[in-house]
């Protein structure tokens, strides 16, 4: 199985669209990257919330412990600075939630694009290039078959008519000589569609 063609004009531009291809998918995976980097700048508030919500509810249980050892009123005045506490403590919850929905929304939308991306340039660039890797192969198959030539003669005679004026026209034209079995004949029709396949005979 032949990958690239053998004529250097064709197997040039083979090279250029796998690389176009390489490319273009690296550049999808950088741009998405960089997207997740944009999103999760939204989830800086989420973190300030939370330390701000957890620093809080820190010091206020310590003031609530400190509130207890109070005689007589201290388990009076600990009820409210604990309350304040838990208080925070939901605070701190929602900032932690806020970057844990930022963080799930950065990570799908990075997937889709990324996904998305890959889809598209595979499906411009990965149907031609198996459909030219089949043919090359039933082509050669087809030299190295005996009476290949002339199947080989045959399909050029049945292509574009412009490719036929770089063959030779012997005396008679080149169909008739096809039928007449000319060796010659036949050789160059033969070599015009592995020209056209990017394959040398």
């Amino acid at each position: 199985m032949r990958l690239y063609a053998q004529t250097p004009a064709r197997r040039l531009r083979q090279v250029l669209a796998d690389l176009t291809a390489v490319v273009l998918v690296t550049v999808a995976v950088w741009f998405a990257l960089a997207v997740h980097d944009a999103i999760m700048l939204l989830a800086e508030p989420g973190r300030k919330v939370e330390d701000a919500g957890g620093s809080l509810a820190s010091g206020l249980h310590d003031a609530g412990d400190a509130a207890s050892d109070v005689p007589l009123i201290g388990d009076v005045l600990k009820k409210p600075l604990q309350s304040a506490a838990d208080a925070s403590d939901g605070l701190s919850d929602a900032g932690q939630s806020l970057q844990d929905l930022v963080g799930r929304v950065a990570n799908l939308t990075t997937f889709a694009l990324i996904f998305f991306s890959v889809v598209f340039v595979l499906v411009l660039w990965l149907p031609p290039r198996v459909h030219w890797i089949r043919r090359s192969a039933r082509i050669q198959a087809l030299r190295d078959a005996p009476g290949g030539a002339d199947l080989l003669a045959l399909r050029a005679l049945t292509g574009p008519l412009k490719d036929l004026a770089s063959v030779p026209v012997p005396a008679g034209g080149l169909a008739d000589a096809w039928r007449r079995g000319d060796a010659g004949a036949i050789d160059d029709l033969s070599r015009l569609t592995l020209r056209r396949a990017g394959l040398r005979a």
